[in-house]
């Protein structure tokens, strides 16, 4: 039996063990995933040795944070800044970042070969994967914060630019299960039809910086096709490294 799970706080938005969990079920294959829902990381060696963790999805807050408890970077994790994977080898952890690869197909998808100049809500670990693709195709873009610092505007300065980026995703946790009323405070009676808004949370289905848009008749994504994306480049991790 091989045991792999997700940390992070909170958890009750997610998706992942509902989609591991019939994964394994499709592959008639002995491996459990189970959520752990921690405060903070100052036990994570301990919870890995008590569930004989083979593997770990990492989400919010801990993006970041995880970093120093780790052995071993892959070169995306360490060029980002941010990991949403563990893979547990030989008694060592080792971080990778596979949001990269699920946002980069799911952009595509929705994009295409188009450039469009776009505004990041957020700085966290997402954000900093997301950055990563947007920097790799040449697509200019700013970071949206609530405090304006030396690499992020603040939502109230976002909105005389609002009309010129065409791209919009939120990679804050505002929106998401259970408070689904929430949304980024940005100013959403700029946006037009040639907008697209791409929300990274993906429980609700339909979000409510998602819902702005499609009041404005704005193209609209949520973050689920990543979600899938990054979970199988996880269990490739797991399995052929």
């Amino acid at each position: 039996m091989r045991n792999f799970g997700l940390i992070g706080f909170p958890l009750s938005h997610s998706f992942s063990q509902i989609f591991f969990t019939d994964k394994f079920k499709k592959l008639n294959i002995s491996c459990n995933y189970n959520n752990y829902e921690i405060g903070d990381l100052s036990n994570l060696k301990a919870l890995i040795s008590n569930n004989q963790l083979s593997g770990l999805n990492v989400t919010s807050p801990f993006k970041t944070s995880i970093i120093p408890y780790l052995d071993q970077l892959e070169e995306t994790g360490k060029t980002v800044g941010s990991v949403n994977t563990i893979l547990i080898k030989d008694e060592k952890l080792i971080g990778y970042n596979t949001d990269i690869i699920g946002f980069k197909i799911s952009l595509e998808r929705i994009i295409g070969d188009q450039k469009p100049p776009t505004l990041i809500l957020g700085t966290g670990g997402s954000a900093k994967a997301v950055a990563f693709v947007l920097k790799q195709k040449s697509i200019a873009f700013k970071f949206v914060s609530r405090n304006a610092n030396e690499s992020a505007i603040s939502y109230l300065q976002s909105d005389d630019i609002i009309s010129q980026n065409l791209l919009i995703i939120n990679c804050t946790p505002m929106g998401r299960f259970p408070q689904i009323a929430q949304k980024p405070p940005i100013n959403y009676s700029k946006l037009t039809d040639k907008h697209i808004l791409f929300d990274l949370n993906y429980n609700p289905e339909i979000t409510a910086f998602m819902n702005e848009g499609i009041r404005r008749r704005c193209k609209v994504c949520n973050g689920y096709d990543m979600l899938i994306e990054q979970a199988e480049a996880s269990w490739t991790i797991w399995n052929y490294n």
